[in-house]
């Protein structure tokens, strides 16, 4: 059996299981992007520390905190937020240069990672307040990575052809 040529920007089978060739990334302003994700992730987690903490009198264990690296919960809640935006920002990029649908591949990475997030403060010790709060910080902290690097995905993912964003 022999097979005829495709005509010019169709594609064949098996092609939609592929990254589309014509959709090139902007790189900086992606990761422009995931940086400033990072800045507002740190601070979301330093006003959760700040209320759950100084204004409803809550005492969050360090226990329940998912990265332990300070003796202080807030710097620990700080960097974590920023770490996890950069490796937000990283899983983006890398879903985008190899991934046919890069945006719903993200949505559901960074929907079960988050969900994660807030399971795991109730499988660590503490009481159940401080449990809820570190679970509804991360989920915050979650919902912020998601939101902001999809919307920046949605901008710097660009047709080849066109340089507009791509129908999703």
């Amino acid at each position: 059996m022999t097979t005829q040529p495709l005509p010019p920007g169709s594609r064949g089978p098996g092609d939609e299981f592929r990254a589309d060739p014509r959709m090139v990334v902007d790189v900086p302003r992606l990761w422009a992007g995931g940086v400033s994700t990072a800045v507002v992730a740190g601070l979301v987690a330093w006003v959760g520390v700040l209320i759950a903490g100084d204004i409803l009198d809550f005492k969050i264990s360090k226990a329940a905190v998912i990265l332990s690296v300070f003796d202080s919960l807030t710097g620990n809640y700080v960097l974590t937020g920023v770490l996890l935006a950069l490796a937000g920002t990283g899983l983006a990029h890398a879903l985008c240069v190899s991934t046919p649908r890069p945006a719903a591949f993200f949505g559901w990475i960074v929907g079960l990672l988050t969900l994660v997030s807030v399971v795991i403060p109730f499988t660590r010790g503490g009481t159940m307040t401080d449990k809820v709060s570190v679970g509804v910080i991360n989920l915050v902290i979650g919902i912020v990575i998601g939101s902001l690097i999809s919307a920046v995905m949605a901008r710097t993912v660009v047709d080849r052809g066109t340089r507009v964003p791509p129908r999703r």
